[in-house]
């Protein structure tokens, strides 16, 4: 018997699992259907014993000071601030898009100013942004646009820019100034053993059991507990009633180099050239030292693991069904991105559980 079943041991599920087990010292049972934990944050060492992750770059960045206390009673950190790179026309520009990328992509010698009134010499005015292709033409006009989102957004989404949601692209910045980071947040932090050690830790009250490669259904008829947290995908667990919320899913293609780095950052998009969107190398991102690198080449999907919920109105309607049904039941907690469908980083997850948390399973 346990006083809560939580499905899905990625961020929201851990998270939840400590937080039940340490502050109200209740059992707890998770599991997975994969075998491992840390849901798509899971790293490990390759056969070349090169730390990567499994399902693509996972950088940790956050401007919450609570997520990072959190966090790190499981782990110490390495300050890593990620840089990204485009491959347009054989050369290498920063991304976001700032004065670095425009004055080296025109020739010219632009400063912070001077750019801003150039972005707002070649942009469009709209009255109302209505899709991703008026959120960046907007910003920059249609040269860049062309030249950096067009391409790539529709390898990523098989949707063009204007079948998408302004919030897709909107989330990207563009600056004016020399900064090549590609976030902004002021904790910008990488687990210093890696991912997976810090869910071990998560883990590792004896008040928490584990069951991985082990789905809800399977358990559901004979395993007794008293509240469920549910952070799979929604419309599954409602058995796809009103029908199927569509995602996004990616596949990899590793592979080892006898070389201590293959390319100069972590991440190089390729926006137009290829049937791949960008090609990760881990090591950029892990610190670690070693004389061989792996990379891999990340190929969006239709079918696969669900990684990105499509942002369009039609899915959320669709969503916004299951979510009334999900708010009939007083036994369930649903939380994460996929039982709330939404694009969540992973600082979103775990202040996302920890509110749920504080504000209703504590309650219980």
């Amino acid at each position: 018997m346990f006083d809560f079943l939580i499905v899905g041991a990625g961020f929201a599920g851990c998270t939840l699992a400590d937080c039940i087990a340490t502050k109200l010292g209740r059992k707890v049972l998770i599991i997975d259907t994969r075998n491992h934990i840390g849901g798509n944050a899971y790293d490990y060492y390759d056969n070349a014993g090169v730390l990567v992750h499994r399902y693509g770059a996972h950088i940790f960045h956050t401007n919450s000071k609570k997520v990072i206390d959190y966090l790190s009673r499981f782990t110490q950190w390495r300050v890593y601030q990620h840089e990204v790179l485009a491959k347009l026309d054989g050369d290498l520009y920063p991304i976001p898009i700032n004065l670095n990328t425009i004055n080296k992509l025109y020739g010219l010698n632009l400063n912070s100013q001077e750019l801003a009134d150039f972005y707002d010499r070649v942009r469009e005015k709209y009255d109302r942004i209505e899709n991703s292709e008026q959120a960046v033409i907007g910003k920059v006009g249609k040269d860049l646009y062309n030249k950096f989102f067009k391409n790539y957004t529709y390898k990523q989404w098989e949707l063009w820019p204007h079948e998408l949601d302004a919030s897709v692209c909107a989330r990207i910045p563009v600056r004016t100034n020399k900064d090549n980071r590609y976030f902004g947040d002021k904790y910008q932090l990488m687990p210093l053993h890696g991912y997976t050690k810090m869910f071990e830790k998560m883990l590792s009250h004896p008040n928490i059991k584990l069951m991985l490669n082990t789905s809800f259904e399977e358990v559901q008829g004979w395993i007794k507990f008293d509240h469920l947290i549910y952070t799979g995908q929604i419309d599954r667990f409602f058995d796809y009633q009103f029908g199927k919320l569509p995602y996004r899913s990616l596949r990899f293609e590793f592979e080892t180099h006898d070389t201590e780095y293959f390319q100069p950052v972590a991440v190089v998009n390729y926006p137009n050239d290829y049937d791949f969107t960008r090609i990760v190398e881990s090591k950029h991102i892990t610190g670690q030292k070693h004389s061989k690198t792996t990379i891999y080449h990340e190929y969006p999907e239709a079918e696969g693991d669900p990684y990105y919920p499509i942002p369009r109105p039609e899915n959320r309607e669709l969503f916004q069904k299951y979510k009334n049904a999900a708010a009939n039941l007083q036994t369930v907690t649903f939380v994460g991105r996929l039982a709330q469908y939404q694009y969540y980083n992973m600082d979103q997850v775990v202040a996302a559980a920890l509110t749920v948390f504080e504000d209703r399973i504590s309650q219980l």
